[in-house]
């Protein structure tokens, strides 16, 4: 089954840990019309860690911010330059914050940490320690990305937010052979433009999305397994 990066066309093994949580929320389509598909899944209701990442001005990835000043994303999404990213807002068009990214620190997995130009108050996303997330466990994963297999993915990529529930299936690699989380197709999967988005596992991030078949795997880089490196960079 051939796997490719998420992002758009432009463009091991887990520790064992307490099993766990919620099946996560999807809410009713912002406008009343028929729920998007993540492929599959639905709207976010809540998600003030969220950040859209931008490169020279186009809609590009998924990403969250961490600290007042980091963004962490996908080190496949970084490589354009110009980066910008609208900060906790739902959707992608408004609200929120803006800000630019004015360093960018990758690592030699899937990872890359973005310095912003201004301190940005927001929920930032919790990160998750060894243990946080177990194969058959259902976690959530969120991306603004493609919500079918189209052939334009920056003409299908959703407006608003968009969350799946997936099934942890073990440890697996990156696109850059780093340690990865491998998932299953839940109620939906992640598609191009969902790159560098996260995996939450009972409420912190577990994961940063790196690829897909767009049918029914997914892998998403082990934050657990980077914690030191990204606190050493960004301080959590």
């Amino acid at each position: 089954m051939r796997i490719t990066r998420l992002v758009p066309a432009i463009a091991a093994a887990l520790l064992s840990l307490p099993t766990a949580v919620p099946s996560g929320a999807a809410a009713p389509a912002p406008d009343g019309g028929v729920t998007p598909y993540i492929i599959g899944g639905g709207y976010a209701s809540n998600a003030p860690w969220a950040a859209r990442l931008f490169s020279n001005g186009r809609q590009t990835c998924s990403a969250t911010i961490i600290a007042p000043t980091w963004i962490l994303t996908a080190k496949h999404c970084v490589s354009g330059g110009g980066l910008s990213f609208r900060i906790g807002s739902l959707d992608q068009t408004s609200g929120g914050t803006v800000a630019n990214g004015v360093q960018t620190v990758n690592h030699s997995s899937d990872l890359s940490l973005v310095r912003l130009d201004r301190s940005v108050s927001a929920g930032y996303a919790r990160l998750g320690q060894p243990g946080s997330v177990t194969v058959g466990q259902s976690v959530q994963v969120y991306g603004w990305g493609a919500t079918s297999q189209c052939g334009s993915e920056i003409n299908c990529q959703s407006r608003y937010l968009k969350v799946a529930n997936v099934t942890v299936t073990g440890g697996c690699t990156d696109a850059y052979g780093g340690s990865a989380i491998c998932a299953r197709r839940g109620d939906g999967i992640t598609a191009g433009g969902d790159s560098g988005g996260p995996m939450m596992a009972g409420g912190v991030q577990v994961g940063v999305a790196s690829t897909s078949d767009r049918q029914t795997t997914t892998a998403y880089t082990n934050v657990t397994r980077y914690r030191s490196w990204i606190q050493s960079v960004a301080g959590v």
